[in-house]
């Protein structure tokens, strides 16, 4: 009987991976046994196939034409195979959900993330990442990405801080199937919060 080749079928899945995908051993579980994996992904970071990012998260390399060389993977991709890894569920929050709704142009040098695992921090190619705990998992579980996110964005802007240039702003970025879901996956998060996010999807159906 033939026996398995589990490198090849572990490379022909970062293969078939768009440039920049990040990788944890646990995405190749159903390839292998951990110590396996682990042995593969070793030799093909040894080929120069995949980048080790920090201990057990590696990243297929991106090749950018515009500074002719490779870019480090994006750091929401690392915080959420950190996650995956881990089975947690985490999501930007603060200035870091602000900067990716377009809300801010600031990058605050830790980039923090609410998470429904432990408290955490790490430091991967240069980038130092906080995961910090909550208990208020009606915002982050059962929820799609994208409303977890604007949820966080909204607490960080504060009660009765919210501007109608934020609710625009906000509004923009939902297409019509999200503004939905979004407004549907919301009812349980903090009331005040809600009621912003029924004015930034009443916006968006006004446009």
């Amino acid at each position: 009987m033939k026996r398995p080749n589990y490198l090849d079928r572990i490379k022909k899945r970062i293969h078939t991976a768009e440039p920049g995908t990040v990788f944890v051993p646990s995405d190749f579980f159903d390839i292998a046994e951990a110590v396996k994996v682990n042995m593969c992904l070793s030799r093909i970071v040894g080929s120069g196939e995949l980048k080790r990012v920090m201990r057990g998260v590696f990243a297929k390399p991106r090749y950018s034409k515009l500074l002719n060389a490779n870019v480090p993977p994006r750091s929401d991709d690392i915080a959420r195979a950190i996650a995956r890894n881990h089975g947690w569920t985490v999501v930007p929050c603060g200035d870091v959900a602000l900067n990716m709704l377009g809300l801010s142009a600031q990058v605050p040098a830790v980039l923090s993330y609410i998470s429904d695992g432990p408290y955490k921090v790490y430091e991967a190619d240069g980038i130092k990442l906080s995961f910090k705990h909550t208990d208020n998992k009606n915002e982050i579980i059962a929820v799609s990405y994208r409303t977890a996110l604007m949820v966080q964005a909204l607490k960080a802007l504060g009660k009765g801080n919210v501007t109608d240039k934020d609710i625009h702003g906000l509004s923009t970025v939902l297409n019509p199937h999200e503004r939905q879901g979004t407004l549907e996956e919301s009812q349980r998060v903090t009331a005040w919060v809600y009621g912003y996010i029924r004015r930034i999807c009443m916006e968006a159906v006004h446009e």
